[in-house]
């Protein structure tokens, strides 16, 4: 069931998502505080941006699309409630989907902008017990060489060991993990939180956007015992043609009698005689 927008914490894909783009400071410190370097600058061009760009239609919705104003990079930060085995190969899907995008915008292959994909998960990914996973191309042969291609993912761990990582990157993992406040930066985001709580335009969308799931599942099911019962009617008629088929070849009718009679196709007639 739903939660109630009233409910709804940080972590939640809805209020994570309504916090970061609509508070850039925030997000900018948060990136900061990733990457260990200061982000002067940043700016939102959409919120959950829309990639759509395959032929069939499918794409992806960007849960935080992040560009930097004094380099040429992107950021793209997603909310990870449950871990997912295919997580890495994900990741792999954004970034070809974000650099597939910045083609069609116009741009050369050295001119594709270096990235960061950054995965918040509320669990390890990886089973090794860090705070931060930090992964880039890197040559099998020698350790020291990276392909250098700028493409940069990163898995934040709620319930890692927090070694080597700042207060403030620390204080915010344990918020994400507990929903407990405790440093200057977690502190500013539960605030937002609970201003966001009573922005009654946000509660509509977030009510609207439950509306559609809902119908979207229902729909789904429907068509899913539609698909059933017709799934089981073929099966019955096929059931009924393999019995009286298996019969008439008991009496010592041919295959070709047997087609001619009843209208079965030869191959349909021998596959029942094989069995």
């Amino acid at each position: 069931m739903a939660k109630d927008y009233s409910e709804l914490v940080f972590s939640d894909d809805f209020m994570f998502c309504k916090v970061l783009v609509n508070n850039p400071d925030i997000c900018r410190e948060l990136i900061s505080l990733i990457l260990k370097k200061d982000i002067s600058n940043i700016k939102i061009p959409e919120k959950q941006k829309p990639i759509e760009i395959t032929a069939d239609g499918k794409g992806i919705r960007l849960d935080v699309y992040v560009e930097g104003e004094d380099e040429d990079v992107v950021y793209d930060i997603e909310m990870q409630t449950t871990l997912n085995k295919n997580l890495p190969k994900r990741t792999r899907y954004y970034q070809g989907m974000i650099d597939l995008d910045l083609i069609e915008r116009g741009a050369d292959f050295s001119e594709l902008k270096k990235s960061y994909i950054i995965f918040v998960c509320l669990t390890d990914p990886f089973d090794r017990n860090a705070s931060v996973y930090t992964m880039q191309n890197r040559c099998d042969e020698f350790d020291d060489l990276y392909l250098n291609d700028e493409a940069i993912k990163i898995f934040l761990n709620a319930k890692g060991n927090s070694k080597d990582i700042s207060t403030d990157l620390k204080d915010f993992l344990n918020y994400i993990a507990t929903g407990k406040a405790e440093g200057s930066f977690s502190k500013a985001i539960e605030k937002e939180v609970e201003k966001a709580r009573n922005k009654e335009e946000w509660r509509t969308e977030y009510m609207t956007l439950e509306m559609r799931y809902k119908e979207k599942f229902n729909e789904g099911r429907a068509e899913g015992k539609a698909e059933g019962k017709a799934e089981g009617l073929a099966e019955g008629i096929a059931k009924e043609r393999n019995t009286s088929i298996l019969n008439m070849l008991k009496s010592g009718k041919t295959p070709e009698q047997i087609s001619e009679f009843c209208g079965y196709t030869i191959d349909e007639i021998m596959a029942v005689k094989m069995q």
